[in-house]
């Protein structure tokens, strides 16, 4: 019965556990997936927005520090008012601030003899009338103190370069020139990237005439905002400078997307996100979570299991022994004892009980100790075991009171078996050292008549065992 309700329990809880999991699986996946575009119309998508905003503003930090410092730096200061006829010294700055800090190009242009130098020497004399030096004398007249400018320079690269300006005063705030690093778009293409496999968004920007300036190689084939069926509809919405969250179709998918006006960079930044890839990705974490709750419910489940064995195991083990001597206890040995009038009363055997008591035992707990006095009773417990059949009854009474059923055995037997006890306790040598002097117990013998009851055996031998104490103690008193 107690291992059918144990599986039964196990059974009620699995159950349970399987339901709760399923219905809340089910219950988040329909109200994520009603919910999947709202979320990613008023949260995911802006959220991630900013989030884009501001990694591009995290990339393009250290290039910003590495510039401050160039323009501040008194070395270049007092190179560009003293020491510019000197150029390698500048050339060797410049190449150690590139290898420093991994950057792909560093310059700085002199405003008093307009010359443009790079890591690799003295390049060019910048002039108004050509017009790739026109970032030179754009930049010198704005008030800011940098800026970010994406060029090309036939110098460096056929590629578009973003580079990153600082103007270089001297301490009288009179301007001396220019100086700063340039990233390759490459550097700026492995992070648009890193946006659509972490987001699954498409980043663009665009310029202020609709042309895309920045957008992850491979992935955008157009040139322009013209060239997009959809999107051109959209064209004074994209190149706002305020925010704008545009919905449409293409190509029987919906799409969103979220504008971003970059001041920095005076470009237009558009995220555009698939609904589609949101659905599955709902439906794959409710895949995800079902068969993860349905896998966590029957770990638990294993653990319940063996939790309630084990701890059924404890309390049938302690609601049937002694802690202590790990003999049977009190209930139990009454169990087995009425268990064994009824046979006797159909076999009509002979059935021994022995009731015992260690003597002065209070005398070893009170001058030896509690712990001695339980290795006492432990040591008792075996003498007893030793010397008993294993077909015989055995338990610990409670206190120092151990009791003994002898199983099919005569009044002379059960005398014999009780001497041989009695003797053994008290020649112990493993007592004697413990405790200093000899142990030993006063024993009460009875038989079991067919007309006893549980109770009236027990009281009887309970007498007999009493009434060897009040004789002297270590002896056997037999009451028929």
């Amino acid at each position: 019965m107690i291992i059918k309700s144990k599986y039964k329990i196990v059974f009620i809880i699995t159950t349970l556990l399987i339901i709760l999991s399923v219905s809340i699986s089910v219950i988040n996946y329909v109200v994520s997936l009603n919910n999947a575009q709202s979320q990613l119309k008023n949260q995911s998508l802006p959220l991630s927005l900013d989030n884009i905003y501001t990694d591009i503003q995290k990339s393009i930090i250290q290039p910003y520090l590495v510039s401050s410092l160039m323009a501040n730096d008194t070395f270049v200061q007092d190179w560009l008012i003293n020491e510019e006829k000197n150029s390698d010294k500048i050339v060797r700055y410049l190449e150690a601030i590139k290898n420093k800090y991994n950057m792909f190009n560093t310059f700085l242009v002199s405003d008093k003899t307009k010359r443009y130098y790079t890591q690799n020497g003295f390049i060019e004399k910048i002039d108004k009338t050509n017009k790739n030096n026109k970032w030179y004398f754009d930049f010198k007249n704005i008030e800011e103190k940098h800026e970010i400018n994406l060029d090309f320079n036939e110098h460096l690269s056929n590629n578009l370069i973003m580079f990153i300006n600082y103007k270089i005063f001297d301490h009288n705030y009179h301007f001396l020139g220019a100086t700063g690093v340039a990233l390759k778009i490459s550097y700026i293409d492995d992070l648009l990237k890193s946006f659509r496999f972490k987001h699954k968004f498409i980043v663009t920007f665009f310029n202020e005439n609709g042309k895309i300036v920045l957008s992850e190689r491979n992935i955008n084939k157009h040139k322009n905002i013209g060239e997009y069926e959809v999107l051109k509809n959209y064209k004074e919405l994209i190149l706002s400078k305020k925010p704008n969250t545009i919905e449409y179709e293409r190509d029987g998918h919906k799409y969103i997307l979220n504008t971003k006006y970059i001041s920095e960079l005076n470009l237009y930044l558009t995220v555009e996100a698939n609904l589609d890839d949101f659905t599955q990705d709902v439906q794959k974490v409710f895949y995800f979570n079902l068969f993860g709750s349905i896998s966590i419910t029957f770990i638990i489940s294993l653990f319940i299991f063996f939790l309630i064995k084990n701890y059924s195991k404890k309390l049938e083990y302690l609601s049937t022994y002694d802690s202590l001597t790990k003999i049977h206890n009190r209930r139990t040995f009454e169990e087995k004892l009425s268990a064994q009038i009824l046979l006797q009363k159909r076999r009509e055997n002979d059935i021994g009980l022995v009731f015992l008591d260690i003597d002065n035992f209070k005398n070893i707990n009170d001058k030896l100790g509690h712990q001695k006095g339980d290795v006492v009773l432990k040591r008792i417990a075996t003498i007893l075991n030793e010397n008993i059949r294993q077909t015989d009854l055995i338990a610990r009474w409670g206190g120092e009171e151990f009791i003994i059923a002898l199983i099919d055995s005569s009044l002379e037997d059960s005398k014999i078996i009780c001497e041989k006890l009695r003797k053994s306790i008290e020649e112990d040598l493993e007592l004697t050292n413990l405790c200093s002097y000899n142990v030993t117990a006063s024993f009460g013998l009875t038989m079991v008549n067919s007309t006893d009851t549980k109770e009236n055996l027990l009281l009887r031998v309970d007498n007999a065992m009493y009434k060897s104490k009040n004789e002297g103690k270590n002896r056997i008193t037999v009451v028929s």
